[in-house]
């Protein structure tokens, strides 16, 4: 032994060092939002689906997914509607007579389209 280094100590391999290589390999969690690019939360949908049926809580994975995409195409077709209407009438915000009137417009012409 040259006094090089103890016994299966090698350069940068510390036991602070080993730890702090261990975190950055971990992955972090991704939500189901995110996977699937979402803005509205597919867990919290999915927790209101199984507190709500009668099926003791059995909920398919990908129906808190299908249910979160139907939420989120309507409330954005419902805010651009009622977007442009405010644009139109010269006012900066969107009240909810706006909404009312628009949302109702917009679900009726996705279900009959």
């Amino acid at each position: 032994m040259d006094g090089k280094g103890g016994k299966g100590l090698l350069a940068g391999k510390t036991p602070a060092a080993a730890a702090a290589n261990k975190d950055k390999d971990k992955k972090r969690p991704i939500s189901r939002s995110a996977r699937v690019s979402l803005q509205f939360l597919v867990g919290r949908i999915h927790r209101h689906l199984k507190t709500r049926t009668s099926s003791n809580g059995r909920v398919g994975a990908t129906a808190a997914v299908y249910s979160a995409a139907i939420l989120e195409y309507l409330t954005t077709e419902v805010l651009e509607l009622a977007g442009n209407a405010s644009k139109d009438l010269k006012v900066k915000r969107i009240t909810p007579p706006l909404i009312r009137t628009f949302g109702f417009i917009c679900i009726v012409t996705v279900l009959f389209s």
